[in-house]
C-alpha cells in the first residue's frame, strides 16, 4: 500500500515536489539508495529481487515511480517486473507522454506509473482508461488508481498544500507529513483476503506491521535554478529509524 504525493507546477519556485512511502514485505532484499554503479546518472533504492526500483531520479532531471495496483485475483505468471517501467524512463529521452504511450500495459500486472521531465508530468495505469500528460497540480497516488478518494490519500494530499501554501515545503515537513500512522476509517478496511487488523493497518500513510510495511520514506525536491534534493529514510519492522541518506546534485541537460 505504497503512497506518494506530487507537486507538479514547472513556473513555482519549487517545480517538482514528491514525497512517498514504499510499503513492502520485511524479507524483500533491497539497496538503499544511491547513485547506480551501472547505470551512474540514476540515483533511488533497488529492488534486489527483480532488479528494478520504485522511485528514483536522474542527473538529467527525470524523476519516476511506480506503484502496484491492490487486486489480489492478479497473476504474476510470465508478467515483466513494474520496476524496469522506472529505470527504462529515466535510462531514455522520451517525454513523459510519449513515454506512457508506448507502454504495453498487458505485459505487467495492475500497477500505477508516474513519469515526469521536468518541464511535463504524465500518468499511466494498466487499471484505468486515463492516462497522458498531467496539468499542474497536488496528486495522490497509492494502490488504486491515481487520486483515489481513500482517506489516508486525502488527508496527505491536504496536509501537502498546505505546505506549499504557507511556504514550509522542506524535507523536514515532507518526512513528517509522510510519518503520520494514523489509521483510516474502519470502513476502508478490506478484510475479504486479509485479517481485519491488517486491513485496517495498510489504511494508515505510514505502515508498521511486522511483516510488512513501510519499509522507507523518500523526499524529491526540485527548484527553479536545476537543484535537485533526495532524501531517504529507512526503517525496521518495528516503525523506528534504521537509516537515512541525502544528496543534492544539478540537473544536466
Amino acid at each position: 500500500m505504497c503512497l506518494i504525493l506530487i507537486a507538479f507546477d514547472p513556473e513555482s519556485e519549487l517545480p517538482l515536489v514528491v514525497a512517498g512511502n514504499r510499503d513492502e514485505f520485511h524479507a524483500r532484499p533491497t539497496l538503499k539508495a544511491d547513485w547506480w554503479p551501472d547505470s551512474t546518472d540514476i540515483l533511488g533504492g533497488r529492488d534486489l529481487q527483480a532488479g528494478g526500483t520504485w522511485l528514483a531520479v536522474s542527473r538529467s532531471g527525470r524523476f519516476a515511480a511506480v506503484t502496484n495496483y491492490r487486486d489480489a485475483a492478479a497473476s504474476r505468471s510470465g508478467k515483466q517486473s513494474r520496476g524496469h517501467l522506472v529505470t527504462e524512463f529515466l535510462r531514455g529521452d522520451t517525454t513523459p507522454a510519449g513515454y506512457v504511450d508506448s507502454v504495453t500495459g498487458d505485459n505487467y500486472t495492475g500497477f500505477n506509473l508516474l513519469v515526469s521531465d521536468g518541464r511535463t508530468l504524465a500518468y499511466l495505469s494498466n487499471r484505468s482508461k486515463d492516462f497522458g500528460e498531467l496539468p499542474p497540480g497536488v496528486y495522490g497516488l497509492s494502490n488504486a488508481t491515481l487520486d483515489t478518494p481513500w482517506e489516508k490519500v486525502e488527508r496527505s494530499k491536504q496536509r501537502l498544500r498546505s505546505l506549499i501554501e504557507s511556504d514550509s515545503v522542506n524535507e523536514t515537513s515532507l518526512m513528517r507529513l509522510l510519518g503520520d500512522r494514523d489509521k483510516g476509517p474502519v470502513n476502508e478496511a478490506k478484510s475479504d483476503h486479509l485479517p481485519f487488523a491488517t486491513a485496517h493497518a495498510i489504511t494508515a500513510p505510514f505502515i508498521v506491521l511486522p511483516e510488512y510495511g513501510t519499509r522507507c520514506s523518500s523526499v524529491v525536491i526540485a527548484d527553479q535554478s536545476g537543484r535537485w534534493q533526495f532524501a531517504e529514510r529507512r526503517f525496521s519492522p518495528n516503525g523506528s529509524k534504521s537509516g537515512e541518506s541525502r544528496y543534492s546534485f544539478s540537473c544536466v541537460d
